[in-house]
């Protein structure tokens, strides 16, 4: 049979609402709404169409986003100073940096100037480490949303094995902590990987996070198996692609994520939640 294909976009759009209700909830009680700085430097065309739909998604739910779009000629420096004042803005609960930077600028020093309390992208290394050691706080997106689709399909982890290919710290890395702090047997796949087809084979969940195309043929993937297909890429006629033959894989696999409409849309509803999350920790410490 056909895989079940995992429709990200319904199971984001419920988050969303969920979000929304509680915002209301959060105003209709005397309190403010959540506030979002999104911050975007340079003039990317990907970047700019990414920073919209969180803008859009921040009003929608009824999140306060202020934007900060500065020139690709801003110095790291005055970028870690308007940082350092988003920290000390007692209205602004989460501080979204879209990435990539412009090189100039060092990332890692970028990420570490934000307080780990806004970092809503849940990349600080504080925020890392929490995961770590599994007493999570602020998680990254993109992970903490596969799982929550994983959750959704009743997936149980425990004696079984992820696989996950790509080890970024945006995804590949925080993703293998997530899956440890679910119980799943996680084996990491990178660029020095021997015989990718072979861990492949053995994944009974499998997570694609690389950014090329095809990268995972679709007869690699185990019968049965759960596949999530991080990746997002273009191709020369313009269609979206993800890192998985899905046709192939659709084949074999008993779920399988679609791109796009599968993990992408879940990357902003996660985004809104740890925001909201943000802004109710921020209301119990003061």
């Amino acid at each position: 049979m056909p895989a079940n294909i995992i429709d990200g976009k319904a199971i984001a759009t419920e988050i969303r609402e969920q979000v929304k209700q509680s915002v209301l909830k959060r105003t209709e009680n005397g309190q403010s709404a959540p506030g979002l700085a999104v911050v975007l430097v340079g003039e990317s065309p990907a970047s700019q169409v990414y920073v919209r739909k969180k803008r859009e998604a921040c009003a929608e739910a009824g999140v306060v986003s202020k934007a900060f779009d500065l020139p690709d000629s801003t110095s790291e420096n005055d970028l870690l100073k308007l940082i350092t004042q988003l920290n000390n803005d007692n209205e602004i609960d989460g501080i979204l940096i879209q990435l990539p930077l412009p090189d100039h600028i060092d990332t890692t020093t970028v990420i570490e100037a934000i307080h780990p309390d806004k970092d809503v992208d849940g990349f600080h290394p504080y925020n890392i480490g929490r995961l770590a050691q599994r007493m999570p706080s602020l998680r990254p997106c993109t992970p903490h949303g596969v799982i929550h689709m994983l959750n959704t399909i009743g997936e149980k982890y425990k004696g079984r094995h992820a696989v996950i290919v790509g080890a970024s710290n945006i995804v590949g890395r925080p993703m293998g902590l997530e899956l440890l702090l679910a119980g799943a047997t996680v084996t990491t796949c990178h660029r020095f990987t021997k015989d990718l087809a072979a861990h492949v084979a053995r994944a009974d969940i499998l997570i694609v996070a690389v950014g090329k195309p095809g990268i995972v043929k679709g007869e690699w993937v185990k019968p049965g198996a759960t596949v999530i297909d991080v990746g997002i890429n273009r191709t020369e006629d313009g269609k979206l692609t993800g890192d998985v033959n899905f046709e192939a894989a659709a084949e074999k696999a008993a779920n399988i994520t679609p791109v796009p409409g599968g993990v992408g849309p879940m990357t902003v509803a996660m985004l809104l939640r740890n925001t909201l999350q943000a802004a109710e920790s921020h209301d119990s410490s003061s």
